[in-house]
């Protein structure tokens, strides 16, 4: 049996919770995405953000995130973004890719297969 063990000042503090990311990560905060975003040669603007807010809703729907289905993660950001110019839209914002890029600035994990680095991003 395997024993994770948990920060106690972790589990025992307030979540601050910034009302433009509702479901966002308990660990996430803009700098860190900023920062990331910055080492990936990106300055985030607001169609950035709602990417962002768009993965955690998403994330935050789908509890079970090592269940989330790429295909699917593709399929609803395509319709979320449709009046942009969907995925086209998001290749623009993310060249990393909308999924794998736009995971890492938004906090969360990308699911299995959103990136082989061999072959760089494919979602």
């Amino acid at each position: 049996m395997i024993h994770i063990s948990s920060d106690i000042n972790k589990l025992t503090r307030e979540r601050t919770v910034d009302p433009a990311f509702p479901h966002a990560p308990d660990d996430w905060n803009r700098q860190q995405a900023l920062d990331i975003a910055r080492g990936e040669g990106l300055e985030m603007t607001e169609a950035h953000w709602e990417a962002v807010r768009a993965l955690q809703t998403y994330y935050a729907q789908h509890e079970d995130a090592a269940k989330i289905n790429p295909r699917d993660l593709h399929d609803a950001l395509d319709e979320h973004f449709h009046p942009q110019g969907g995925l086209k839209h998001l290749y623009l914002l993310f060249p990393g890719g909308p999924i794998a890029q736009g995971c890492r600035i938004a906090g969360l994990k990308a699911p299995f297969m959103a990136s082989d680095r061999s072959f760089g991003s494919v979602s």
